[in-house]
């Protein structure tokens, strides 16, 4: 597994694949190749893994930590690890159409579907190193800020790795742009009865690519999907 930091231009797109659950490299390497069809200006791809795995235009760094779930996430902040512009794109997203716009420099993020003026980690982009913090500050006490209730009263039911990242960003005054306010009609929220779903399908509670019906499961399978 590749650990060496590489400068170079264009996006580098980020997900992380921690063992154990649903996630396998199968997902990596669709997500991997949705990513490359539909982002002009997308340059390395790069998955933090504890999996021993190869995928065809990957890059694999190992986990150095143990974190469980949505907390592995965290890693992706790790100084050093991408230089230029970085997007965190979780493993369920499918690209339907022109998602170019994701490789424009800039802090951005997904809003949260439910929690408006929330930050979702679900898409989520900054420059080289300037999200390390985020990193350096959960690495120093995780079991602190896994705990529910952490971060005080948040409108939220589950206490997960956004509503960390969320919390330390109101902190640092750092207000990323939300992607459905910069772009509106980039993200699209699966509905199985869409017949021409996209650019960027966000899938939300039970609904995965893997149960997906019509135009995005044929999309997900790397099937051709007539216009």
């Amino acid at each position: 597994m590749d650990e060496t930091r590489h400068d170079g231009e264009g996006l580098t797109l980020l997900a992380v694949l921690r063992s154990g659950g649903r996630y396998d490299a199968s997902w990596m390497e669709r997500l991997a190749r949705g990513a490359r069809a539909h982002i002009r200006g997308l340059g390395r791809i790069r998955c933090l893994t504890d999996l021993d795995m190869a995928v065809e235009g990957v890059e694999t760094v190992v986990l150095r930590h143990d974190w469980p779930r949505w907390w592995a996430k965290f890693e992706a902040f790790r100084p050093g690890l991408t230089t230029g512009t970085t997007l965190l794109c979780d493993l369920d997203t499918v690209f339907a159409g022109d998602a170019s716009a994701l490789a424009e420099p800039g802090l951005a993020a997904m809003e949260d579907h439910f929690l408006k003026g929330r930050v979702s980690s679900a898409l989520l982009r900054w420059q080289g190193d300037e999200l390390a913090f985020l990193y350096e500050r959960f690495a120093a006490d995780p079991m602190r800020w896994m705990e529910p209730g952490s971060c005080g009263p948040v409108p939220n039911s589950v206490h997960g790795d956004q509503v960390v990242i969320d919390h330390w960003l109101r902190e640092r005054g750092l207000v990323p742009d939300f992607l459905q306010t910069r772009y509106p009609r980039l993200l699209d929220f699966y509905d199985p009865a869409k017949s021409d779903p996209g650019p960027v399908v966000i899938f939300i509670g039970d609904s995965k690519p893997d149960n997906a019906v019509g135009p995005v499961a044929r999309l997900w399978a790397g099937e051709a999907v007539a216009a």
